[in-house]
C-alpha cells in the first residue's frame, strides 16, 4: 500500500478528474428561483450536535448569496444515522430544490456497507451542491476511563457509546474493533453524539469513536482544552497536523492487513465529503446551480468565516461537483474491497 497521504491524494484526484457523474448545466437559469421561496435545511441530526451547529451557521449567512435573498430555516429530524432525513429529501419533500438534506456521509455510505440496509432511497442519487468540511476523525475516552491510550484499547475493555447503524460512532467503532483488536464493547441506540457526551460524563460508557475532530472542538472546547477526554487515535487519509501535535496516533499504525488496509481507505473516503448538502434527484437544474454557487461563495464569505471561527468549526469545503464525482467512483468500488468494508463495519 501507498500509505494514507498517496491514498488520500488518489481519491481527491479521482474525485477531481474522474469522469462519474453528472454535470449539471442549467437551461433557462433563472436569478429569481427563489424569490418568495423559504428554503428548508433539514438536518438529519438533533439539535446541538456537530452538523446542527454548521448548519446553522451556513443558514445564517447563505441567504445573501442567493436571488431574491430567501429566508433559510433549519429544522432537525434524527433517526436512522440521518436516513430518516435522507428518506424525506428523497421521497416526500416538495422537489423545487427549497428543501436540502443535511445529512452524515454514514448514510452515503450504507448502501455499500450494510448488506441489511432496506432504504427507501438511492443515495447515489442526490444532487450534491457542497460538503463543508473534509475533516478527521477521532476516538475518545472519558477522563476517568482506565483506556487512556490506543495501546490501552488493545488490551482492556472500552465500552463504548454509539449511535444506530449508518452512523459514524457505531460504524468506526466497529470498524476498529475488527481491523486493529481493539477491545471495544459497544453500546449501540443514542439518539447522537450530544447523548453520548452525557454518557460519557456520567460515566455511563467510556468513550466513542467516528467523532469528527472538529465536532468536538465545536461541541466540548473544554474537553481538550482541559484534558477532560482522552484523544486515544485519530482517523483519516491523511494526518491531521493538530492532532500530530498532540502526539494522538493514526489508525494506519495499527493495521498490519493489506486487505483491511484497502477496506479502510474506502470507508475513510467519505469524510472527504464529510458534511454533504444534497437536493432531491428531481429539483430542477437553475436550483442546483444557484445553490451550488451560493455555498461556494458563502465559504469564501469573510462574514461566514468570522462566524465560523467564533463557533469554533473547522471550513475545508469541497465543491457539490467534486462530491458528485467521489460518490460516484465510491459506489464503484471493486467488489473484494466492498465485501471487507461490509465486513469490518458489521457486529
Amino acid at each position: 500500500m501507498a500509505g494514507p497521504n498517496a491514498s488520500r491524494r488518489r481519491w481527491a484526484g479521482s474525485a477531481l478528474l474522474g469522469v462519474f457523474g453528472f454535470l449539471l448545466a442549467p437551461s433557462a437559469f433563472s436569478q429569481d428561483h427563489y424569490a418568495g421561496k423559504t428554503i428548508t435545511f433539514l438536518v438529519g441530526g438533533n439539535a446541538g450536535g456537530g452538523y446542527d451547529v454548521y448548519a446553522r451557521a451556513i443558514a445564517r449567512h447563505i441567504s445573501r448569496h442567493i436571488g431574491g435573498a430567501p429566508p433559510v430555516v433549519v429544522r432537525n429530524q434524527p433517526g436512522a444515522g440521518s436516513g430518516a432525513a435522507a428518506a424525506t429529501i428523497y421521497n416526500t419533500a416538495p422537489k423545487d430544490g427549497a428543501w436540502v438534506g443535511v445529512l452524515f456521509p454514514g448514510v452515503i455510505m450504507g448502501p455499500i456497507l450494510d448488506p441489511q440496509s432496506r432504504l427507501t432511497f438511492d443515495p447515489a442519487k442526490f444532487i450534491y451542491l457542497a460538503s463543508a468540511d473534509s475533516g478527521t476523525r477521532v476516538c475518545v475516552t472519558g477522563r476517568n476511563s482506565s483506556v487512556k491510550t490506543m495501546q490501552d484499547a488493545l488490551t482492556r475493555k472500552a465500552i463504548m457509546g454509539a449511535s444506530a447503524a449508518g452512523g459514524s460512532s457505531r460504524d468506526y467503532a466497529f470498524m476498529l474493533k475488527h481491523a486493529t483488536g481493539a477491545q471495544f464493547n459497544i453500546v449501540s441506540g443514542y439518539k447522537g453524539t450530544v447523548d453520548i457526551f452525557l454518557a460519557i460524563e456520567q460515566g455511563e460508557v467510556d468513550g466513542t469513536c467516528g467523532l469528527d475532530w472538529s465536532s468536538l472542538k465545536a461541541q466540548r472546547p473544554s474537553w481538550v482544552r482541559d484534558g477532560m477526554v482522552h484523544v486515544i487515535l485519530q482517523k483519516g487519509l491523511n494526518s491531521e497536523p493538530e492532532l500530530d501535535a498532540l502526539k494522538v496516533p493514526n489508525v494506519w499504525s495499527f493495521v498490519s492487513s493489506a486487505e483491511d488496509k484497502g477496506a479502510l481507505e474506502l470507508i475513510l473516503a467519505q469524510q472527504i465529503f464529510g458534511r454533504p448538502y444534497v437536493l432531491a434527484p428531481e429539483a430542477p437544474a437553475q436550483a442546483a446551480h444557484t445553490l451550488r454557487k451560493a455555498f461556494s461563495a458563502t465559504f469564501s464569505d469573510k462574514d461566514f468565516l468570522a462566524d465560523a471561527e467564533k463557533s469554533r468549526i473547522d471550513i475545508s469545503p469541497t465543491s457539490g461537483e467534486d462530491v458528485q464525482k467521489l460518490v460516484a467512483q465510491v459506489f464503484a468500488a471493486p467488489a473484494s474491497v466492498v465485501e471487507r468494508a461490509k465486513k469490518i463495519t458489521q457486529d
